[in-house]
């Protein structure tokens, strides 16, 4: 349609469509989850952190946040333990399997930037991201 085509946001829209596809996809091909990735990558970046903390920075719903841990800690990717100074909280970390696990994974998700970007030249990709990181950040108060 003419008059959406024009629009950054239609735009945006639809390349968030397709680079959801192609992860979704991908991630299932490898037996996996895109969140579950998400966990184990900021796990790997923070360290032991509580799910409370794990949900923050990954932008997880609590709920989902537990499920998926369940599922993680059932497949031995990642352990928790009693935090040392809140008996209410888990500390949740990352295990050497969890480490070969996202390693793993981290091929999967080169796979899908290598196809979502396979219309671009090297150069326009680094424009690319440069661009959509700046758009997908949020405004400064006094803009």
């Amino acid at each position: 349609m003419e008059r959406l085509d024009g629009r950054a946001t239609w735009q945006v829209s639809r390349a968030h469509l397709r680079a959801y596809s192609l992860l979704q996809e991908l991630f299932a091909d490898a037996g996996a989850r895109a969140y579950h990735y998400r966990l184990l990558a900021a796990l790997d970046e923070a360290g032991a952190v509580s799910q409370a903390e794990l949900g923050r920075v990954t932008g997880l719903d609590r709920s989902d946040v537990s499920v998926a841990l369940s599922a993680l800690e059932k497949d031995a990717l990642i352990m928790r333990a009693a935090h040392p100074t809140d008996r209410r909280q888990n500390l949740v970390s990352l295990t050497a399997r969890g480490r070969d696990e996202l390693l793993r994974l981290d091929a999967v998700v080169e796979q899908a930037q290598t196809e979502f970007l396979a219309p671009l030249t090297a150069e326009e990709r680094g424009v690319f991201l440069d661009m959509i990181t700046r758009l997908g950040r949020e405004p400064d108060a006094g803009s």
